[in-house]
């Protein structure tokens, strides 16, 4: 793609002469009449580098140096200003502009500057993305060995660059914002803002002011303009956690947003494009919810272009000693006790327990043992009760008699409505915790309807 310059001058005919001539040299070159102008064009474009003058009405090309160096780092900035002003083009380049250009512009001089502008951009861009990679080889963020884990490390590094939405999907507790987060850091958007927001924690009727912002006025307490957090993520990314808990009424607008890739603050007629990556998260079965005409079904497949599926900690084996043993060093340092380790009764003790809230609950569990501990050493006695008397169940048959025995087909189906059961009728979670694929469930399910002469909704209705 052409470079695309913004040349900002207060005068009509300079700018458009000199963006005339970039365009003849083979660049998009955008004209605006200030640095006002200039900054809102950055809001909605990407620029690769900016031509201004410095004397201008109003906000000076000085001022806009030091904007664009707050705002947009990465974007090169010239200033024109005349041979005899050295003081200002000195107060230019400490304002971060990285070169200047005397007026009247020599035009083959300013073709030359800009390409080495571009070419340095260039350069300190992929100077940045080695450090990233090598600080990637060694520094994730996701603690364990388990191949559950891997997979979805492997999913992660697969698709971090890949500027499609994803869908983080898991039980509650297990870390799917840390995996948006490495999702974050692995891409090539790790230098701009992660900006997260759980759709289940604002009020539905702020819920659209916080993404998409409010013009003043726009309502009894808007005093003044805001904008939306998909504005203010930047080029970085957006996590919208809890996607599955978003009002149905204002699924549609989200999705609206999604498909046009702008947004529409409240109280507003007019769109503003933004440039984030959206990453939505639910621990809830979105396919249920459709089903049941909770969520949209259209903005579902616009989200879930690629799932990342987290799994639970008990199906991650002695990941969750390391992940004890993270917890307890780093609470420990926090708190400046004393505690080193885990004793082998404590690691038994965590193996054999289910964990139901997973990694948060994990987390807990070490960060109450932590304050308890009164040896350097976690003993069991400083695990929560629940964790040193937990015992995994048994199955007790109480028939006497061989005729009063089941079929193992009957007791596969009886245990799979128990379990549809306790999970309140997700499949999606019913699967997991059945250790089948969810196309499996269904087809067993519909073994089962079959079976007992039974329709999908009776059955929906007696779960």
């Amino acid at each position: 793609m052409d470079p695309r310059i913004l040349v900002v001058d207060d005068d009509p005919d300079t700018r458009e002469l000199l963006s005339a001539n970039l365009r003849l040299e083979g660049y998009q070159a955008q004209p605006v009449g200030s640095a006002e102008a200039a900054l809102e064009q950055l809001e909605g474009a990407l620029i690769d580098a900016i031509l201004t003058d410095v004397h201008m009405e109003g906000m000076t090309g000085v001022d806009l140096c030091e904007r664009v160096r707050e705002r947009y780092p990465h974007i090169p900035v010239l200033v024109m200003t005349g041979k005899a002003d050295m003081a200002t083009v000195v107060a230019a380049l400490r304002a971060g502009a990285h070169d200047f250009v005397s007026k009247p512009v020599d035009l083959p001089h300013l073709h030359h500057r800009l390409e080495r502008a571009l070419h340095a951009a260039a350069l300190e861009h992929e100077v940045h993305q080695l450090r990233r990679k090598l600080h990637r080889a060694d520094a994730s963020t996701l603690v364990g060995e388990s191949a559950a884990l891997a997979q979805t490390q492997s999913l992660i590094e697969r698709v971090a660059d890949a500027d499609v939405p994803v869908l983080v999907t898991g039980e509650s507790g297990v870390g799917k914002e840390l995996v948006a987060r490495e999702l974050h850091r692995q891409s090539e958007r790790a230098d701009q803002p992660f900006v997260a927001i759980n759709c289940a924690a604002i009020p539905p009727q702020l819920l659209e002011s916080e993404l998409f912002g409010h013009v003043r006025g726009a309502f009894t307490d808007a005093q003044r303009a805001r904008e939306g957090l998909f504005i203010e993520a930047g080029s970085g990314t957006l996590f919208l956690d809890e996607i599955g808990e978003m009002p149905l009424e204002m699924q549609p607008k989200l999705l609206r947003a999604l498909q046009e890739r702008t947004v529409r603050p409240v109280g507003s007629d007019k769109t503003s494009p933004f440039r984030a990556r959206v990453i939505t998260a639910t621990n809830r079965d979105l396919e249920t919810e459709i089903e049941q005409q909770r969520f949209r079904e259209d903005l579902f497949y616009r989200i879930n272009v690629v799932n990342i599926h987290v799994p639970p900690l008990r199906v991650r084996g002695r990941d969750v000693l390391l992940l004890a043993q993270f917890f307890l060093t780093r609470i420990a340092e926090r708190s400046g006790k004393p505690v080193k380790g885990i004793s082998a009764a404590v690691a038994e003790k965590i193996l054999v327990y289910d964990w139901p809230g997973n990694v948060r609950e994990l987390e807990n569990c070490m960060e109450r043992a932590v304050a308890l501990a009164r040896y350097d050493e976690l003993t069991v006695a400083d695990l929560p009760d629940k964790v040193t008397h937990y015992e995994r169940g048994e199955m007790v048959i109480h028939a006497a008699e061989p005729e009063e025995l089941i079929t193992l087909a009957e007791l596969e189906g009886r245990y799979i409505r128990r379990v549809l059961q306790a999970v309140d009728g997700n499949k999606s979670r019913a699967a997991e915790v059945l250790g089948l694929a969810r196309r499996t469930l269904y087809r067993r399910l519909g073994r089962l309807d079959d079976e007992s002469g039974e329709s999908g909704e009776e059955r929906e209705g007696a779960a």
